[in-house]
């Protein structure tokens, strides 16, 4: 998913979109566990989602809200 929809979504809805990616890397892993895997990136893509979803939570959680870091002189 991109950044721009996940921002769109509610606290309740990204959580629930969280578990969901969550549940599909946990039955991903299982999948290449067991050689059954057929796309080997979607392991990569279901972490990255996981990181944005995280990251987002964490953004509105400090307050942040999706702005860009400033760089320190």
């Amino acid at each position: 998913m991109k950044p721009e929809e996940l921002r769109e979504m509610s606290d309740e809805q990204l959580e629930m979109t969280l578990r969901e990616t969550v549940k599909n890397l946990f039955h991903l892993r299982f999948q290449s566990a067991t050689d059954r895997l057929e796309t080997p990136s979607e392991i990569q893509k279901a972490k990255r989602d996981v990181a944005r979803i995280k990251t987002i939570m964490l953004e509105r959680k400090r307050g942040v809200r999706g702005q860009k870091p400033t760089q320190a002189s």
